[in-house]
C-alpha cells in the first residue's frame, strides 16, 4: 500500500504517455529512449522508512538517474566513436572481479585463522622496531562524579585500595552514582583520548605523566578522580598487549597473501604440465 502511494505521489515527475510503455510495469521516468521502471527501484527504500522519507529517497534516485542519462546522452553525441569503445576496459574489469571473487572464496574456505599467543609474541619480538609508540598511552582508572556527591571520599578510598574487593565495590558504586567512569586498569588506552573526556590542563603530556599518578580535577559541575597505574611515552617500544590485535591482523594478512600466491603458483604449474598455455 505504501509503495503504491509513493509511486502515485511521484506521477507528476514523468509524462503520462510513457507511463504504460510496458503493460505489466509502471514507468517512473524517461530520457530520450531510455526508461526507468518501477522494478529498477525495488529494494531502494529501507524497511521502516516513513512515507516522507520514502518519497524523498525515490525522488532523489530518479533525479540522479535523469541527470546521469542526460550526461551520458550528451557525451555519446560529443565524443568520437574511438573514445566510446570500452570493450577492453570492461573485459579487464570483469576479469579482475572474477579473480577477486575467487580469491575471497579461497580465503574463506582455506585460510587458517587460528593464531596463538606464542605466534603473536614471536612476531612482536622479531619486529620490535616496527612497534614504536606514536602517542602516549596509559593504564588508568577514573571516576567522574557530581561535585555535590557524598560518595567522593568513598571513591577516593576505594581507588587508592586497588584490590579486587574494593574494585567490585567501586564498580557497584559507580554504576549508581558516577556520571562516567573507567576501571579496567589492565587496558592500555591513548592519553589523548583520556584528555577528551577529562579536561586536564597539560602543556607537556610526557612530563605530566612522569610527575603525576594520583590526579583530581574539578570544573563547575563535576570532580574527576584519576589514578594512573602505568604509562608509556611516545617513541618508546609499544607494549605487546597494546599491539596484539594489530599483530593478529598482520599475521592473518601474511597468511592470506601466501595462500593466494600459492594458488597462483599451483594453477600455473598445473596448467604448464597439461600444456594448457603457450607463450610465443
Amino acid at each position: 500500500m505504501r509503495k503504491a502511494l509513493i509511486i502515485l505521489l511521484l506521477i507528476p515527475l514523468v509524462s503520462c504517455s510513457s507511463f504504460f510503455k510496458k503493460k505489466s510495469e509502471r514507468v517512473l521516468a524517461r530520457v530520450h529512449d531510455n526508461y526507468l521502471y518501477e522494478s529498477d527501484i525495488k529494494g531502494l527504500v529501507p524497511k521502516g522508512s516513513t512515507t516522507t522519507d520514502s518519497i524523498n529517497i525515490i525522488k532523489g534516485y530518479i533525479d540522479n538517474w535523469v541527470k546521469n542519462q542526460l550526461l551520458v546522452y550528451q557525451a555519446k553525441n560529443y565524443l568520437p566513436a574511438s573514445q566510446l569503445d570500452f570493450t577492453d576496459q570492461l573485459t579487464e574489469y570483469e576479469n579482475s572481479l572474477i579473480i577477486y571473487a575467487y580469491e575471497n572464496a579461497l580465503v574463506g574456505q582455506k585460510l587458517d585463522t587460528v593464531i596463538t599467543d606464542e605466534e603473536i609474541e614471536s612476531y612482536y619480538n622479531a619486529n620490535l622496531n616496527n612497534f614504536l609508540l606514536k602517542e602516549n598511552i596509559v593504564k588508568l582508572q577514573y571516576v567522574k562524579l557530581p561535585l555535590t556527591s557524598r560518595q567522593i571520599p568513598q571513591v577516593r578510598k576505594l581507588l587508592a585500595a586497588n584490590d579486587p574487593v574494593s574494585l567490585t565495590r567501586l564498580s557497584e558504586l559507580c554504576e549508581k552514582q558516577a556520571a562516567d567512569y573507567f576501571l579496567d586498569s589492565d587496558e592500555w588506552i591513548s592519553f589523548s583520548d583520556v584528555l577528551k573526556d577529562i579536561p586536564l590542563k597539560s602543556y607537556n603530556d610526557a612530563d605530566f605523566l612522569k610527575a603525576n599518578r594520583n590526579i583530581e580535577y574539578q570544573d563547575s559541575t563535576f570532580i574527576y578522580i584519576m589514578r594512573i597505574r602505568d604509562f608509556q611515552i611516545k617513541d618508546n617500544v609499544s607494549p605487546l598487549s597494546y599491539e596484539k590485535s594489530r599483530i593478529r591482523n598482520i599475521i592473518l594478512n601474511k597468511r592470506k597473501i601466501e595462500l593466494i600466491n600459492n594458488m597462483y603458483r599451483d594453477v600455473y604449474k598445473a596448467a604448464e604440465k597439461k600444456n594448457d598455455f603457450e607463450i610465443f
